[in-house]
């Protein structure tokens, strides 16, 4: 790589534009990355960060626009030549030869084998453990990729970019997978090799993480970047405002509605070893949190409500009538919906389409006597994608291709073509950016205010204060407060939710 002066940018982008089918999704991005910084992307899903990369690491070519690398002009037409160049995308789920092992994976295509065509195995051997040793990680090299976590899987894209003497390291959206410790480790490396003078572009919609590892930050919106700063001359409040364009409070507000008769009772509902004596009613137009720890037994109730694990004493009531659910289509048909914590494994059908996705839950409306009305279906899905403003290609395009939050809009939308009187919220915008959580607040405060009885679940504490009427704490399995919204504060939330045990060795 070509000598430059120190304050040369490692990388100079001037006019950076793309277009796909005539639509500009890029416009005009002027940005530079420097050498030894963690450099974060941030904007919501579509606003033109991710294809920034992607033109950096050779995935995409610009439509016009130019780059220069330490100085220099410099077209980068695919992957390999921006390998060639010092450049590495590190994906979020890491692409690698699953039958291969760790090693093989390592030096595949820089080990080559003698005039007799054998490969050296030993030297390959050492070499992926000395690389995987510049990172601190121990691991098995001789072991094939197929049975690492995620989590060792990017470490290995991450030591083949040692290997290969990267300076510019891309990572996009890597700790999505990744457990508490795990991101620990990550952010350990990425700032080892920052400090060694290589530059992280580090892409995320996850702000406190953004705040702990990154340098600097640059914000896009619609195709646009909106601005670069220091990440610490911007608040979290800051960085919102410049990837919506509105504050987020201006989103956080409970809409006026006005409350009606309870729709949802719950008495004594009890599942031993999970919860026991729960009690609660939401009533129409209102908005009920439901807040505490993860295992204090949150979803297991909303579960037991909706018929997916029944409780086996106590009694739920809909619209002042007792019933007794036992499945969930029992609860679809008296008027409840559960838009469920994990829409990979409980909430989408990944590889069917969004339009068979929407309709799923009204399989009589749509194909009554067993026969699909195709028109229908796509008539209702059209209207649902409208009406919640889902980005998408096409109805036909499989689910699995769109974003997380147009994900969770399709979920909403199938429940709420059942037209449900009760709509149980799990987790509703966990893992979904900035902009689209704004939009379901706004849904959600729209919801409540046509009178449909809403139960939110979430860990967001400034959400359940921001979007409830009224909250519920639940503890080890048993509610144990219900705290007006004038009396709700971070800090009742949390004292009611800490396990007893724990506040006395507290105090």
């Amino acid at each position: 790589m070509a000598e430059a002066a120190a304050d040369t940018p490692l990388i100079a982008a001037r006019g950076i534009s793309k277009s796909f089918a005539q639509i500009e999704v890029l416009r005009d991005v002027d940005l530079d990355l420097r050498r030894g910084e963690i450099h974060a992307l941030l904007g919501e899903n579509g606003a033109g960060k991710s294809t920034f990369a992607k033109i950096l690491a050779g995935v995409h070519r610009p439509t016009r626009g130019t780059l220069k690398l330490n100085g220099e002009p410099v077209e980068i037409p695919n992957p390999i030549v921006a390998q060639r160049l010092g450049i590495t995308l590190i994906h979020q789920e890491p692409i690698s030869f699953p039958d291969l092992s760790v090693a093989e994976n390592l030096v595949l295509g820089r080990t080559r084998g003698s005039p007799l065509g054998r490969v050296p195995w030993a030297q390959m051997t050492r070499e992926a453990r000395e690389l995987m040793d510049l990172l601190g990680v121990r691991m098995d090299v001789t072991k094939p990729m197929r049975g690492l976590s995620i989590a060792d899987q990017q470490m290995v894209e991450i030591a083949r970019a040692l290997a290969s003497d990267s300076r510019l390291i891309i990572m996009d959206e890597p700790t999505a997978p990744l457990t508490p410790k795990e991101v620990d480790t990550l952010f350990a490396i990425a700032r080892r090799l920052r400090d060694e003078g290589r530059t992280i572009v580090f892409i995320s919609h996850r702000l406190e993480e953004v705040r702990a590892l990154c340098d600097r930050v640059t914000v896009f919106r619609d195709g646009n970047k909106i601005a670069t700063e220091e990440i610490g001359k911007l608040t979290d409040a800051d960085i919102i405002r410049l990837m919506i364009g509105r504050p987020l409070r201006e989103y956080m507000h409970k809409s006026r509605a006005e409350i009606g008769e309870v729709a949802l009772k719950v008495e004594n509902l009890t599942l031993p070893g999970t919860f026991r004596d729960v009690s609660f009613e939401v009533k129409k137009g209102e908005i009920v949190g439901l807040g505490g720890l993860v295992g204090a037994g949150r979803t297991d109730v909303a579960r037991a409500i909706f018929g997916v694990a029944p409780a086996t004493s106590g009694t739920v009531s809909i619209n002042g009538r007792p019933v007794d659910i036992r499945e969930p289509s029992q609860a679809i048909a008296l008027g409840l919906a559960y838009v469920s914590e994990d829409r990979a494994v409980s909430g989408i059908f990944r590889t069917l389409s969004v339009e068979e996705n929407i309709t799923a839950a009204i399989p009589r409306k749509i194909a009554p006597g067993g026969i699909i009305r195709g028109a229908l279906e796509k008539a209702l899905a059209s209207e649902s994608v409208r009406k919640l403003r889902i980005r998408l290609a096409s109805l036909r395009q499989p689910i699995g291709e769109l974003s997380g939050g147009n994900q969770q809009k399709a979920i909403l939308a199938r429940w709420l073509l059942t037209d449900p009187s009760v709509l149980i919220l799990d987790e509703p915008t966990r893992g979904i950016d900035i902009g689209v959580k704004a939009e379901f607040y706004e849904m959600i405060g729209e919801l409540a205010a046509g009178g449909r009885a809403i139960l939110l679940i979430s860990s967001e504490l400034p959400e359940l204060l921001a979007l409830c009427d009224r909250v519920l704490v639940m503890s080890e399995g048993r509610l144990t407060a219900n705290i007006a919204r004038a009396d709700a504060t971070q800090e009742a939330i949390m004292s009611a939710a800490v396990p007893r045990s724990t506040q006395a060795v507290a105090a």
